[in-house]
This record gives C-alpha cells, sequence and structure tokens, in this order.
C-alpha cells in the first residue's frame, strides 16, 4: 500500500498521494491503504512529542542566548517546527473519522 502514500519531508510523515478517485479503489485497496495509514496516524503523537523535545532545546538555547541574530534564528527556528506540530495535528484529526469507519 505505501504506493498509494508519499513521504513528506517536512513532516515526516506519509501522506496519501492518490492518483484516481477513492471510489474507484476495490474495497480490498481501500482497506489496505486505510489500514497502512492507520499506522502511520498511529506515529503522529511520537513524532510531534519528537519536535516538542526539539522545541524545548531550542528554547532553552533561546534562554541564554545574548546574540539577537543567534536569537532570531531559534525564533525562526522554533515557529517552524510549531508549524509542523500543527500540521500533523491536523492530519491526525481530519483522518480520524475515515480509520473509524475502516473498522466498522
Amino acid at each position: 500500500m505505501k504506493e498509494y502514500f508519499k513521504e513528506d519531508k517536512r513532516l515526516g510523515i506519509q501522506l496519501p498521494a492518490f492518483s484516481t478517485e477513492w471510489d474507484t479503489f476495490s474495497k480490498e485497496t481501500q482497506y489496505g491503504i486505510l489500514l497502512h495509514w492507520e499506522k502511520i496516524r498511529g506515529s503522529i503523537p511520537d513524532r510531534i512529542a519528537d519536535l516538542e523535545a526539539l522545541i524545548n532545546q531550542k528554547q532553552a538555547a533561546l534562554n541564554d542566548e545574548a546574540d539577537f541574530k543567534q536569537s532570531c534564528r531559534l525564533n525562526s527556528e522554533i515557529a517552524e517546527l510549531a508549524s509542523i506540530i500543527n500540521d500533523l495535528w491536523l492530519w491526525y484529526r481530519t483522518h480520524q473519522d475515515i480509520t473509524e469507519k475502516a473498522h466498522v
């Protein structure tokens, strides 16, 4: 089922990448795709925890940073990591209802 997903380097996970409409897939293929997505989706909280740890490290470095340019760079990196976390939560929550239907 990996052929229906593409690695998103920014988010650090695979995302669905279909070239055809969902309804054109057989029920078996749909189930396989949903099963693969559920595995990916299950890894999202761990990915978020890793990113939060990076944010904490950068915030600690920011607290001790005296150089203005370096402070700006750290702030920018923290903002980008926070944006990635936000996007990951969106993917995690948006597709929750789809995977729940697969288990019914």
